[in-house]
């Protein structure tokens, strides 16, 4: 499997399963908030809010796999879904701390990729509750927001960590250089959860190459 950060929220995941190779593509932005998606291809999409900085389908070219008439899938609601053989599960969540009342809601999105699990929070606003957090049980990869003000911040984003109990974080969701939107840079959440994050293009992974005794942060550069 194959990881590379687009920018903010999105995410391109690569995979192989049962010999087709599959693209999923996580919360697409429009370029106004001031990064750019050059014009990508999935089989997937997924879309966690109704936000302009997170559903921008006009990114994404949804391709058609000539084996599958049915051709790509766009998933924005929570559910449990099967697709090309990935299941992916949506998680009914909340963008503030509020029930929703100030930012609306916000879908956790579940794949089971590879034999791996991975986890995209979407924006969560909160910490998890015990059936949120049951549904996260042995989760391998977590994209967790960590800049604050829309979404929970560092130390928030630390206590959702020991939560998950990951073996790999992929903070997104911060300042970077280009993005209009104000919020925190990723230094702060670095402190809170006291690792040095390792700084890669693109994550590369296996099943058997996940961390067994530590957790590792990986900082994905910005493509």
């Amino acid at each position: 499997m194959q990881i590379t950060w687009l920018g903010h929220a999105c995410f391109k995941i690569q995979a192989r399963n049962n010999g087709d190779n599959i693209t999923i593509i996580t919360d697409p932005f429009d370029n106004s908030i001031g990064l750019k998606i050059t014009k990508q291809s999935a089989d997937i999409v997924t879309i966690s809010h109704q936000h302009y900085d997170h559903n921008n389908l006009g990114a994404i070219k949804l391709i058609r796999n000539n084996k599958d008439k049915e051709g790509a899938f766009l998933i924005e609601t929570p559910g449990e879904y099967e697709i090309k053989g990935i299941f992916i599960q949506g998680i009914p969540s909340f963008h503030d701390k509020e029930q929703g009342a100030k930012r609306g809601i916000n879908t956790i999105y579940r794949f089971e990729v590879e034999g791996m699990s991975l986890a995209h929070l979407g924006d969560l606003g909160h910490i998890l509750d015990d059936e949120q957090l049951e549904k996260l049980q042995g989760i391998d990869i977590v994209f967790i927001p960590v800049g604050g003000k829309y979404t929970i911040d560092g130390k928030e984003a630390v206590e959702v960590i020991q939560q998950i109990e990951p073996r790999i974080v992929i903070p997104m969701h911060y300042k970077i250089p280009n993005l209009k939107i104000d919020i925190d840079k990723v230094d702060n959440f670095l402190k809170e959860i006291g690792l040095k994050g390792e700084s890669l293009d693109k994550l590369k992974i296996l099943k058997k190459d996940l961390p067994q005794d530590k957790m590792k942060v990986i900082l994905l550069n910005y493509k």
